[in-house]
């Protein structure tokens, strides 16, 4: 049966891996697939290579209005904002917006889980697959995390499951919500792109609003904005919470986790915080998040506990790249925003700190992070296009605490590593948790952590 999709003009507008992985599953249904983006066809050389030999036309450099003429839909890669001039004047004549997390959606023979949120979302995803793994159910984890999923549609079995994360540049434009729908936490993240909270907001719980009976959300109890989501949910609810026990979920008892899968569902035994092998509070949390989500997916507590002993830290997560003279060296390159970099502190709290802040700032507040930073560390080294504003945010805090502490701009990450090794003492942690984005001078922050794992590992 051809797909609704088939001898459609469709547009894609922006090729990264989603628009690759995208372009790809497009023509093997037999659209018409146009592609359109900002960069040129030489900052594009190896994306184009990887279409190669495909019935595919480029418009490139440019979004111009004429690519889109005779568009049936354009499908939106998460760089691409849909507030864009010429998008709305597509959608003004009529033209459907999507992405290829909608369209996978629209498509999956199978249970699908997905899960958002402003922090924890990759290490919450990846648990929850292996829970699922460990449940011996064929399980497909992608989305956000690395792989689109949408090559994958062809391979999928109604028994399988699939565990998706998802971004709110995905969410914002999404009219279908997967049979689980977990939103973890919402804390100032992407103003640069949504430019209030509120849209930040009603990008995520967008999550929610089209399920249908028998699906089920999960939100985090502990983080106000999210939980104050659950009017919002049209069908079963589950909490996860480190401070209170929730009707159906998973939370803390003393240092224990426990599960209850459903509203009067017997209450089950999964770990203690001890046996987690992630640091950090913010981890006791994602792990509780695993649980519960797994949980109402039916994934018994056993799997669940198997999985978590197992588990490893995903890279560029509070990921420990090296000890060199008594110095331990952490890539969390992941931390885009300040809120990231206070879990991050948290989670070392009796150490001295190095920290490395910089990047391309996302228009986030910075002061509840500095106020805890400057006590805490021995220097702090700025980096990027936000390197001289946050060297300034961060010398006020200084001088109005009256604390003596190094603060040092750095060039490039060579120096940023180079002027670490030199500023750490035996027993310090230096700390890669940017608190922005890399796309200053990265593809993205798994490149820049990449880098800065290369440079340590050459001291």
């Amino acid at each position: 049966m051809p797909d609704p999709l088939t001898d459609k003009r469709v547009v894609i507008m922006g090729l990264a891996r989603q628009g690759i992985a995208l372009a790809r599953w497009l023509c093997s249904t037999g659209a018409q697939v146009a592609v359109t983006d900002m960069r040129t066809a030489e900052q594009l050389t190896d994306p184009i290579k990887a279409l190669e030999g495909l019935p595919i036309s480029y418009s490139l450099g440019g979004h111009p209005p004429y690519v889109l003429s005779g568009a049936d839909l354009i499908c939106l890669s998460g760089g691409v904002p849909p507030d864009l001039d010429v998008i709305q004047e597509a959608v003004k004549l009529g033209v459907g917006l999507s992405n290829d997390a909608q369209l996978f959606l629209e498509r999956c023979p199978c249970d699908v889980i997905g899960i958002t949120g402003s922090a924890g979302k990759t290490t919450t995803t990846t648990l929850v697959g292996k829970m699922c793994e460990k449940a011996n159910r064929l399980t497909w984890v992608g989305g956000n995390i690395g792989n689109p999923l949408i090559a994958d549609l062809p391979y999928i079995k109604p028994t399988d499951i699939v565990v998706m994360e998802l971004s709110s540049f995905q969410t914002e434009i999404m009219t279908v919500s997967p049979h689980i729908a977990a939103i973890l936490n919402i804390t100032p993240n992407h103003l640069d792109r949504h430019k209030t909270m509120d849209a930040y907001i009603e990008a995520k719980a967008r999550l929610l609003d089209n399920q249908v009976v028998g699906d089920v959300a999960v939100l985090g109890y502990d983080d106000p904005t999210t939980a104050s989501l659950a009017p919002r949910v049209r069908q079963e609810l589950a909490f996860f919470s480190g401070r209170v026990p929730p009707d159906a979920g998973a939370w803390l008892v003393d240092d224990r986790l426990v599960c209850r899968s459903r509203f009067e569902a017997p209450l089950e035994s999964v770990c203690t915080i001890s046996e987690i092998n992630l640091r950090g509070y913010h981890n006791v949390l994602n792990t509780l998040a695993a649980c519960a989500i797994a949980g109402v997916a039916g994934i018994p507590a056993e799997a669940m506990r198997e999985a978590i002993l197992e588990f490893k830290p995903v890279a560029h997560r509070l990921e420990v790249v090296r000890h060199v003279d008594g110095v331990t060296y952490i890539n969390d390159s992941i931390a885009t925003a300040p809120e990231r970099v206070i879990a991050a502190l948290q989670a070392y709290p009796d150490d001295m700190i190095v920290l490395l802040l910089g990047g391309r700032d996302k228009k986030l507040p910075w002061d509840d992070l500095l106020q805890m930073a400057v006590p805490r560390c021995r220097a702090i080294i700025t980096f990027g296009e936000a390197g001289l504003m946050i060297a300034e945010k961060v010398d006020q805090v200084r001088r109005a605490m009256i604390i003596d502490m190094t603060l040092e701009q750095a060039d490039s990450m060579e120096d940023v590593v180079r002027l670490a090794s030199e500023l750490a003492y035996e027993g310090d942690v230096v700390l890669l948790s940017p608190g922005c984005t890399s796309y200053d001078k990265y593809v993205d922050f798994e490149e820049r952590g990449e880098h800065f794992r290369k440079l340590v590992k050459m001291l």
